[in-house]
């Protein structure tokens, strides 16, 4: 009985996402193509969007928030992430690092 709700709220939530991860990435794009704003406002404006469209597919695609049930899922994320951080990070220092001896 409760199933045709359930999937409507779903399809909502799905489509809230949808129009808000394009508006952001409309945002994004035209305060780049605009260019009116100076370099370094536009890089903080399309790194806030990128943050803010992280937050919205997390919260509408996955499905993750910060109820408790869902606080293993958020937390296995952000240690995966934590992870690729180090990684990336690590190999760029250590790269910065062959390079200045090279040069």
């Amino acid at each position: 009985m409760n199933e045709p709700a359930a999937y409507r709220r779903e399809l909502w939530s799905y489509v809230t996402g949808l129009v808000m991860a394009v508006i952001l990435s409309v945002a994004a794009f035209g305060c780049v193509a605009w260019g009116d704003l100076p370099r370094s406002s536009r890089l903080w404006i399309v790194a806030a969007c990128a943050v803010v469209q992280i937050v919205v597919h997390f919260r509408y695609f996955l499905h993750i928030d910060l109820s408790r049930s869902k606080r293993d899922d958020l937390q296995l994320i952000l240690f995966s992430f934590l992870i690729v951080v180090l990684m990336v990070g690590g190999t760029l220092w250590i790269l910065w690092n062959l390079h200045a001896r090279m040069m």
